[in-house]
């Protein structure tokens, strides 16, 4: 149902522009917004400006930072001997949620995708490429996602990277906590069979 007030329903369409949002969801969106007295609706259009306009691409792994190097990059606790190169900023975060992992990242903005019209050159592997160049690299972590596009992109990196002399490792997935084995596809349990480990 499109309403009558133009505002309000460019303010939807907006809304339902973003990744996984429904229109109905865009309509709550849409009048959380309207609700907003005057000083709330103006702190959260500035939020979306300043958050476009002031945070940018890491100069070294290409995460998003609000200065030339993001937080990861400036630390010097972290091990530069090893990167874990994923797709999405998003993933970055999944990964240090985890307190597991104490090297830098590599963001690649995307995966190779012929059906999408995405190639090497459309992502960050060129810049990948050129963190290597220093020897300081031993390894490098292939945590792009479990699809087709993942598997593709994480196999033609490690194609480019094998010859420089650099391990290349790809996180092991398999079958999640709580899950029933019958309902596992082949995929999965395949993985898993290949990333298991001694207990």
């Amino acid at each position: 149902m499109a309403f009558n007030l133009a505002p309000l329903q460019n303010l939807i369409d907006q809304f339902e522009r973003m990744q996984g949002i429904g229109h109905k969801t865009a309509q709550r969106m849409a009048f959380y917004v309207l609700g907003l007295s005057e000083t709330e609706a103006r702190e959260f259009a500035q939020a979306i400006t300043d958050a476009h306009t002031k945070i940018k691409q890491c100069s070294i792994c290409c995460d998003l930072a609000d200065d030339e190097l993001c937080p990861i990059c400036k630390s010097n606790t972290r091990d530069k001997s090893v990167i874990c190169v994923v797709e999405d900023p998003r993933d970055v975060a999944a990964i240090e949620r985890t307190h597991e992992y104490n090297g830098t990242y590599h963001v690649l903005h995307g995966a190779i995708s012929p059906m999408d019209n995405i190639g090497p050159d459309q992502i960050r592997i060129k810049e990948l490429v050129a963190r290597l160049g220093d020897d300081m690299v031993e390894e490098v972590i292939m945590a792009t996602n479990p699809t087709v596009e993942g598997e593709a992109t994480a196999m033609y990196i490690s194609r480019l990277l094998k010859p420089m002399g650099i391990t290349v490792s790809r996180l092991a997935y398999g079958v999640p906590v709580g899950a029933d084995l019958e309902y596992a596809d082949e995929v999965t349990l395949s993985r898993a069979l290949e990333g298991r480990s001694l207990i």
